[in-house]
């Protein structure tokens, strides 16, 4: 990947503020993975999340934890339809490795470090990256490339 993926994540803009509801995207190859979450950002906070807003005053009054929580809905809702509605599967990095890598391969210091983890319901999915959303939002966390891995996984290769 290169350092542009690599330094790619989910990143809101300042909360309660006019864009509070929207993602940052740089410039390259991440854009039309954040554009698709970004819908499903859209989805759930006009139309699932309960609040008395009216539909605009609901996206500006978005505060930290509502992003977090719409982040979270986003990526196990695209997760989920990939796995075809029977299971999603969320890719998150352990700690670093130190065995070596096979025989005409070279070591990404990430790709080794992917753990995979399975769900077979939609809400345990949800709940499972609500909790482990900073490795998604947090700089330096390569939050779009474990996503991309989780589309990947959950879809199956054979798919």
């Amino acid at each position: 990947f290169s350092c542009e993926w690599a330094a790619a994540h989910f990143r809101f803009r300042p909360p309660h503020s006019d864009l509070a509801y929207a993602l940052e995207a740089g410039k390259g190859g991440t854009r039309a993975i954040l554009v698709a979450v970004q819908a499903h950002v859209l989805s759930y906070l006009l139309f699932t999340r309960k609040t008395e807003c009216t539909h605009l005053e609901r996206l500006c009054q978005v505060g930290r934890w509502e992003q977090g929580q719409a982040l979270a809905m986003a990526l196990a809702e695209t997760l989920w339809a990939a796995g075809g509605g029977g299971r999603a599967v969320v890719c998150l990095i352990t700690a670093p490795v130190t065995t070596m890598p096979h025989q005409g391969f070279r070591a990404s210091s990430f790709t080794e470090r992917v753990q995979l983890f399975e769900f077979s319901e939609k809400a345990a999915a949800q709940g499972f990256i609500s909790d482990h959303i900073h490795c998604f939002r947090g700089e330096g966390s390569h939050g779009v490339i474990l996503f991309l891995y989780s589309l990947l996984f959950s879809r199956t290769l054979e798919r």
